[in-house]
């Protein structure tokens, strides 16, 4: 197997204020469009020979600009479950609980479609996920496999990865529109690029707007 190269969705409106996201579907901004296309470049000296992306619009809209082809749909590649705290911001949630840690603590309770889940769950998807990676590496040679995902679980994932708890994903701070790799040194599991980004001032010199674009 190749590396993995993780991809974080590009913002949203609820990303851009600081709100949890899980199950609300929400598209990306016009700001997040551009991230997404400026993840070309980034990504284009790889040889993907899988993508797998998260079922929510943001991640698939993603990957559609990025140029990823043909990517599967992967459920567990969801992000976590915030329960009653859909839409609220850590602010908020600190107003009434002044130490809340995501990592440690959890979420509130939410509604019977949306209980909200425990920092375990999430690792335990992520640990099928990689379950499935090397599954499929299995037939892929040195090729490179791509997910398209969330910040929270695209953390634990890298967390599980490497071997630490899922608690560990409060170490890798992870922005919209961002690429990540993960793979090995002398056998090892490691980091080899983390939170690459262009900046603002030149994603649109990078990925312009067709919809801007002259006739």
């Amino acid at each position: 197997m190749g590396e993995l190269i993780l991809i974080r969705h590009g913002e949203t409106e609820w990303s851009r204020s600081g709100r949890h996201t899980s199950h609300t579907d929400l598209p990306l901004t016009s700001l997040g469009e551009r991230q997404a296309r400026a993840l070309v470049p980034l990504i284009a000296d790889r040889k993907i020979g899988l993508t797998l992306v998260s079922p929510a619009l943001r991640a698939r809209r993603t990957a559609e600009l990025a140029g990823l082809a043909s990517p599967r749909i992967t459920p567990d590649l969801r992000e976590w479950d915030y329960g009653g705290y859909e839409g609220v911001t850590t602010v908020e949630i600190r107003r009434t609980r002044p130490s809340w840690n995501l990592w440690t603590d959890g979420v509130a309770p939410g509604s019977e479609d949306h209980p909200g889940e425990t920092p375990a769950q999430v690792g335990e998807r992520a640990d099928r996920v990689l379950t499935e990676i090397r599954r499929a590496a299995e037939s892929l040679g040195d090729a490179d496999i791509a997910l398209v995902a969330h910040s929270h679980f695209l953390r634990v994932f890298t967390a599980r990865y490497l071997g630490l708890t899922t608690s560990g994903g409060t170490l890798f701070q992870l922005a919209t529109g961002a690429v990540s790799r993960l793979g090995t040194e002398h056998g090892n599991p490691v980091i080899t690029a983390w939170n690459l980004t262009l900046p603002e001032s030149l994603l649109h010199a990078a990925a312009p707007d067709p919809a801007q674009s002259p006739e």
